[in-house]
């Protein structure tokens, strides 16, 4: 494969070729019939995730935790949570998925951790222990007329509510921009800056993982003195903390201290795969995380096509878009890599997003499977790591008509109970949060995954046993993987054939640069092209239930279909006429 020396993100890597596979571990497989998937549940479907055509995985947080919020609130780094089993077979893992010829990348969470972690324990026990500037510690502001302490500032936690929690052992608050039991570790201390590089990285490290997803990379350095954030919304007193907490002042410092221990750590000259969950960034910024002779990040997670449609005031508060916005805000995630040293990620769904089917296709039963495939289509043919996330190879839909009392989410029900306390139940807001949470609630993504039909648990825990989570009831309907693999026509074995489509072009799929849109106005055709030396490639995807006509741009004849999710049987590579939700993807060189 060629360099263009105009072009360094064609620099090959492991990792930028590479399809990584989410695993949700509460979720994907138990094998001890208690409810909770764990690791040898994991360990048995590791040659299931190998014959997707899948190079790496990545679990969620799988550390000792009082799962308050699903393991991101961790109590001790170095400790396999016992309901998901123990470190030894997790190394156990570790060591089968290399031996598969796959990498294995773990989940890496900083920028807070457990109120039960013996760090936060010592820090809030006294005012004068060694600890205590571990973590945000402030008086209150003051105190109002029924004598209740108010927050030092008007900062917003991400879950609702003020960003602070009173804590009585010394009368003083502390930072928590998440939920109450997440407190916010303090980066300027160095001495906690080493600790959690010691525990959190060099551990893991030491046996054999491949590199990190990197939670909240962006939220480390706050601005000094945590002064109040502007007033964005008037009709709240707190406010969003990101003026004064994202993409801050010492960040990009931070995650250079950090590769830099990390690279000195490893003795096998292993190169990691470093992504950072960055929310929003400028492309300039974006910069600064991803080029490769900084030293930051490999790559990174942004967040303004998965937002699309959302209030930048509250996300649950759903806005109308086009299909224009939602193209616009996807290229965000590759378009700042061209011609730099940089690089970043192609993805749709994780453990916080729903599921993409229903967000950006058509969930119905006649336009499930052509529009997931689609999508399929869509983000295999884009520049940039790619990211697949348990049960989206099956095509699954957001499960359906759930009371909010069913969902499991901290940040679904913090909300909820200040939404009832503020406006009540009946009211306005609470109408517009319970129809945004049916539509892009995490929990659609944190359901069980379905391994067959069979009721009640669908091979995902003993049928005797009661699952953490309900199961979304989709799985007697076709969306599992004991019926998919029986079905030739299935998401499923299409998600098989996409992978190694992406393989086998993977110079203009994978490292393909000059991306431009090719009609950006149409609301039905999303169509694009993008180079590759002398080839070109060209996407034309009907994101619509009708039919929809395009035209290839400067077409000399040389133009040949290689990829589509209709059948090539059934396609006439000469017609620009898409039939609803097909996708075909032309290769001129």
């Amino acid at each position: 494969m060629t360099v263009f020396t105009s072009h360094p993100e064609t620099n090959p890597k492991w990792w930028k070729e590479a399809t990584v596979y989410q695993i949700y571990p509460a979720s994907f497989k138990d094998s001890n019939d208690d409810g909770w998937g764990d690791m040898e549940g994991i360990y048995s479907k590791l040659e299931y995730i190998k014959d997707l055509g899948v190079d790496a995985i990545w679990i969620s947080p799988f550390y000792d935790s009082p799962q308050d919020d699903m393991g991101y609130d961790i109590a001790n780094y170095e400790k396999v949570w016992p309901t998901y089993g123990t470190n030894e077979e997790c190394f156990k893992v570790i060591k089968k998925t290399h031996e598969l010829g796959m990498k294995f990348i773990t989940d890496l969470v900083i920028n807070h951790c457990s109120s039960e972690h013996e760090w936060f324990k010592e820090s809030r026990s006294s005012k004068t222990n060694p600890k205590r500037d571990w973590f945000f510690w402030k008086p209150p502001k003051g105190y109002d007329k029924d004598g209740k302490p108010i927050p030092p500032n008007n900062w917003k936690s991400y879950f609702g509510g003020s960003a602070w929690t009173f804590d009585d052992t010394t009368g003083e608050f502390y930072l928590r921009l998440f939920a109450s039991t997440q407190p916010d570790l303090n980066w300027e201390s160095e001495a906690c800056r080493k600790a959690i590089y010691e525990s959190s990285v060099g551990f893991w490290l030491d046996h054999g993982v491949d590199g990190f997803r990197i939670d909240v990379g962006s939220l480390y350095s706050k601005v000094v003195g945590l002064p109040d954030a502007p007033v964005t919304d008037k009709n709240s007193p707190w406010q969003s903390s990101d003026p004064m907490t994202l993409n801050g002042p010492r960040i990009h410092e931070f995650h250079q201290e950090m590769n830099k221990f990390m690279r000195d750590r490893i003795k096998d000259g292993r190169e990691l795969l470093n992504v950072g969950e960055v929310q929003h960034a400028s492309d300039e910024v974006k910069e600064l995380y991803t080029s490769a002779s900084r030293h930051e990040l490999s790559e990174l997670f942004n967040f303004s096509h998965t937002d699309v449609g959302t209030s930048p005031l509250f996300r649950y508060d759903l806005v109308p878009f086009k299909l224009k916005d939602w193209k616009l805000a996807l290229a965000e995630l590759f378009r700042f890599v061209n011609g730099t040293d940089c690089w970043s990620t192609i993805y749709l769904e994780n453990h916080d997003q729903p599921r993409s089917i229903t967000r950006f296709a058509d969930d119905s039963p006649k336009n499930r499977v052509i529009s997931g495939k689609l999508l399929s289509v869509l983000l295999t043919s884009l520049s940039g790591t790619l990211y697949v996330y348990q049960g989206q190879e099956l095509g699954q839909i957001n499960f359906k008509n759930w009371p909010v009392q069913k969902f499991e989410d901290v940040e679904i029900r913090n909300n909820y109970q200040v939404i009832k306390d503020e406006h009540g139940e009946n009211s306005t807001q609470m109408k517009k949060f319970l129809e945004g949470i049916a539509l892009i609630s995490r929990d659609h993504a944190r359901t069980p995954m379905q391994w067959s039909k069979e009721a009640p648990n669908a091979g995902f825990t003993g049928s005797e046993a009661k699952p953490w989570f309900d199961l979304n009831e989709s799985y007697s309907d076709g969306i599992n993987v004991e019926d998919e693999l029986e079905d030739k026509d299935s998401v499923l074995h299409f998600w098989r054939k996409a992978l190694k489509f992406r393989k086998a072009h993977k110079d203009i799929a994978v490292y393909g640069y000059d991306f431009q849109f090719v009609d950006l106005e149409n609301d039905q055709i999303f169509s694009f092209t993008k180079r590759y030396g002398e080839k070109v490639l060209f996407a034309a995807l009907n994101f619509s239930s009708t039919q929809a006509e395009f035209d290839i741009p400067k077409d000399d004849g040389s133009y040949k279909l290689v990829f589509g999710n209709i059948s090539e049987n059934d396609v006439d590579p000469q017609s620009r006429l898409l039939t609803p939700w097909e996708g075909r993807i032309y290769i001129s060189q």
